[in-house]
């Protein structure tokens, strides 16, 4: 039974709900390895082939790492609890089904790097992101340092890292952090259609998709294509890639998930 997360599976998507309101979702030891947990989980469930995080309430999203539980912490503590968190991020970034981040208000610190971890960021208006660890007198632990310069350039990031400020979702889709604003309201419905969206595709095909983008960002274009290409060329001993070009021959629907 899990403490912190709420968690709703319906027609092929899986909605992961950080529940934590008395500490504006803030992330402890508990929720860190709750999160990492039931995304491996949804990963395994063949009747999920899309999963959304998102926060309870409407104030936040994730509001940051337990700044008291930090507190306590010395150097050993904190080496074993940054490792914790990098590990959720990649257990998020890594996954083969995609993770859309609903961000519904503030997304600060670990917040902020659950959602880079992501594959897609929608955020409602109210939505707030930050990096303001330098603040506290510390940085980022949990990939904020090498995933935001990847997703919104060198430039920027450095500049929202050194100065810890917090950006509006405007400004945060302006630069390329989420890739859609929309109301409070409106928030996980346009995660739902966009999951809807996917889930109409063949589901070998996703997870390759991402894997190959994911796999370029250290390589060379050359190095990048070659992977590609063998990806490409695999696809073509698989079930699913002959029923989607046999669909598209034979004007029907194809049938990704039987």
């Amino acid at each position: 039974i899990m403490k912190y997360l709420f968690i709703e599976k319906s027609d092929g998507i899986g909605v992961i709900i950080i529940n934590r309101p008395d500490a504006m979702n803030a992330m402890n030891s508990d929720v860190v390895s709750e999160l990492s947990i039931t995304v491996s989980d949804m990963i395994a469930d063949k009747e999920i082939g899309v999963i959304i995080i998102t926060g309870s309430g409407e104030k936040a999203f994730v509001a940051g790492a337990d700044i008291k539980a930090m507190q306590q912490m010395n150097a050993e503590d904190a080496l074993e609890f940054g490792k914790t968190g990098q590990e959720m991020t990649l257990v998020i970034e890594n996954s083969p089904k995609p993770v859309i981040a609903a961000v519904n208000g503030f997304a600060l610190g670990g917040g902020c790097e659950i959602s880079l971890a992501c594959h897609i960021r929608v955020a409602s208006e109210n939505a707030i992101f930050g990096q303001p660890e330098v603040l506290l007198g510390l940085i980022p632990g949990w990939g904020g340092t090498q995933r935001l310069p990847k997703i919104v350039g060198t430039g920027i990031a450095n500049e929202l890292i050194i100065t810890g400020n917090q950006i509006s979702a405007q400004e945060a889709h302006r630069i390329g952090l989420v890739n859609h604003v929309v109301t409070q309201t409106e928030l996980m419905d346009t995660c739902k259609e966009i999951g809807k969206k996917i889930l109409n595709n063949g589901p070998n095909a996703i997870a390759k998709s991402l894997n190959c983008i994911h796999e370029s960002f250290d390589k060379s274009i050359e190095d990048g294509l070659e992977f590609e290409v063998k990806a490409f060329a695999n696809l073509f001993s698989r079930e699913e890639t002959k029923e989607g070009l046999s669909a598209f021959v034979e004007k029907r629907k194809a049938n990704f998930r039987p």
